[in-house]
């Protein structure tokens, strides 16, 4: 009998899923634990395992269509699956496929203005009314005119949070303008990561009162340290020695002894986090991602090194699990990575600061010694621009962050184990 495969569930809350690419066409023979399609949820993108082993018989749900968990997506004939011809759940590492029991209710008693009920499911409805939408007014694109979350996110991006579809204007009797010309070139429709990522950064515009502090830094202790260890590093570790350990490691020190930077606001309290969980914004090319290296304040400089090593390779090839990008408490990202001299960054909800990193360049100093004397040298030199919530972080908090933040990179005198 040929063997089911259903949409896996990829976190409590997550609920649908979107198929964004299959890794094998009808016909094709699969062995078990192979990649068989790629999704895309909230929370992460993931490569999705054939359950078994057998031959891809049929695809029922096409690439680009979101559907609700355990949703049949395609059947393998051929497999070995003992005489039950029951659905077997795809699985990515570590994630099981819910139970039938916690299908949601894709009917809603929510009717649309032509008085017809309106089908969605409970995700759509959350994200609906978190921006006081009104989902009857949403024109559905799926399935018998089920509103997707698709159709809700961008009535959001044209309309805005509560905002409403325009009632047609009634034909002026004035004489009017010729239309303009019809606009030209392609329409791509928003990928799932692309529309989510726009609604979190509108979310947190509109949550936090954000502020924003620029620091020059000496970067050139750090090159020189670099320079001069990197081979026996990466001998020793076996991974590339970057820039972004030391950032790291000086973020830590700096939020060790200034720890507002590492809270955040929680019904109208400031909740002061026992552990620094450290975001690390990683660029990938269907958008960004925020892999979270857990305890950093307990890691050494290698375990950092390590680790971020580690999440990006994994986050540009699908591998990551959502507990492994969800949790952090302040987020470093590389602005300056394409060139940018700075950039003022979005607050990754719900923390209360985010540190934008600059592009390294070297520049013609101004060095004065002991005796006060002035000389012109080239040093290596970076901005970092500090984003903080102004509802929990003063400006001299923010301040005295960055100064040690700069101390500890412009005096950098600590080994790379």
């Amino acid at each position: 009998m040929p063997t089911d495969v259903v949409m896996p569930q990829m976190g409590e809350s997550i609920f649908e899923g979107t198929i964004t690419k299959w890794l094998k066409k009808v016909g094709d023979k699969v062995a078990k634990d192979e990649p068989l399609f790629e999704i895309s949820t909230d929370k992460v993108d993931a490569e999705i395992p054939a359950p078994v082993a057998g031959v891809l018989a049929e695809i029922k749900v096409e690439e680009g269509a979101t559907v609700t968990i355990n949703t049949v997506v395609a059947t393998i004939s051929g497999a070995d699956a003992g005489s039950s011809n029951a659905p077997v759940a795809a699985t990515a590492p570590q994630v099981q496929a819910a139970t039938a029991a916690s299908v949601p209710v894709l009917h809603s008693p929510v009717h649309s203005k032509a008085g017809l009920p309106v089908r969605s499911s409970p995700l759509v409805r959350r994200i609906a009314k978190e921006n006081n939408l009104e989902i009857g007014q949403i024109a559905g694109s799926g399935s018998a005119g089920r509103v997707t979350k698709q159709d809700v996110l961008s009535f959001l991006a044209k309309y805005g949070p509560g905002g409403t579809a325009p009632v047609a204007a009634q034909k002026s009797t004035a004489a009017t303008l010729p239309p303009p010309p019809p606009l030209t070139g392609d329409l791509v429709p928003m990928s799932k990561m692309r529309a989510i990522i726009g609604q979190r950064m509108v979310e947190s515009l509109q949550t936090s009162p954000h502020a924003h502090t620029v620091y020059k830094v000496d970067m050139t202790r750090v090159v020189r340290r670099r320079d001069r260890e990197r081979n026996a590093f990466e001998q020793k570790h076996g991974f590339k020695l970057t820039y972004m350990p030391f950032i790291a490691t000086a973020a830590v020190e700096a939020l060790r002894r200034y720890p507002i930077l590492n809270a955040s606001l929680e019904n109208g309290s400031i909740r002061y986090h026992q552990n620094i969980h450290l975001g690390i914004a990683v660029a990938l090319e269907w958008g960004l991602i925020v892999p979270v290296i857990r305890y950093a304040e307990q890691s050494s400089f290698s375990d950092i090194a390590r680790t971020i090593a580690d999440v990006a390779t994994r986050a540009r090839s699908k591998k990551l699990m959502p507990e492994e990008i969800s949790g952090s408490t302040f987020t470093l990202t590389n602005s300056g990575a394409f060139g940018g001299e700075f950039g003022t960054p979005i607050i990754n909800q719900p923390e209360s600061a985010i540190l934008a990193i600059g592009g390294l360049r070297k520049e013609p100093a101004v060095l004065t010694d002991a005796e006060g004397n002035d000389t012109i040298a080239i040093r290596s030199t970076q901005y970092y621009c500090l984003g903080f919530d102004h509802r929990v972080i003063d400006g001299a908090d923010s301040g005295k962050f960055m100064l040690e933040f700069k101390r500890v990179l412009e005096s950098w005198d600590r080994p790379l184990n």
